[in-house]
């Protein structure tokens, strides 16, 4: 009952319920028939569909500024806000469920089922249907992506070289995971010894979080 109440939320039926039972079921819960390889997907799959509608809105656009505007958009943080507004985390499966204890589901959790739920609809219901869904809900995003937004490490690297002439540096400090899907932790430095360490799925995505994060602790 609860999955057709989800479905009616995204509009689309399922032919093969599985798949969508699949993209809400934590590895905890079930270690072979879990969301990580529709995640895995599901992911492509909205980088490519994002991707293809920002060269659509912005024709005239350079690839540097549509890149970031991209960043901005295929994120953890814009897919937890996406697995909030599905209210997700009534549906997802972990190991708790079994044991009937109600907790609070992870962020990361939430996250990663977006990026599922996208590829069990790919996988179901094939591209046109996977882009209505992703179009749908990330489209507010999408109004407001004219707007260039400025990345952590580009607003780093000005006040760096403003204050004190030199770049930030940056420090691989661990490279963890699987390699369909790794953990980098990145460290960043300023000459003022100022230094934030953050996590992300690749070096990119660290580094940008690491920036992030000192530019919050400087107040930036």
């Amino acid at each position: 009952m609860k999955l057709i109440k989800l479905q009616k939320k995204i509009n689309i039926t399922f032919k093969n319920d599985k798949l969508l039972i699949n993209a809400l079921t934590h590895k905890s819960y079930d270690a072979k028939n879990n969301y990580e390889k529709l995640e895995f997907l599901g992911d492509r799959v909205l980088g490519f569909v994002i991707s293809k509608k920002l060269l659509e809105l912005y024709p005239e656009e350079k690839v540097g500024i549509i890149d970031k505007k991209l960043a901005n958009l295929v994120n953890k943080n814009k897919c937890f806000e996406i697995g909030k507004i599905l209210e997700l985390d009534n549906y997802i499966l972990t190991g708790n469920t079994k044991k009937k204890k109600k907790i609070n589901i992870e962020k990361k959790i939430i996250s990663d089922c977006c990026e599922s739920l996208i590829g069990a609809i790919y996988i179901d219901r094939g591209l046109e249907s996977s882009s209505k869904f992703i179009l749908t809900f990330w489209e507010n995003y999408l109004n407001l992506s004219d707007v260039t937004v400025v990345d952590s490490k580009t607003r780093l690297q000005e006040y760096s070289l403003k204050k004190f002439k030199t770049l930030p540096v940056y420090k691989l400090i661990s490279n963890t995971g699987p390699n369909h899907k790794p953990n980098f932790k990145i460290s960043v430095k300023t000459k003022d010894n100022k230094i934030a360490i953050a996590e992300g799925t690749s070096k990119k995505n660290a580094e940008q979080a690491a920036a992030n994060q000192l530019l919050k602790d400087i107040n930036l």
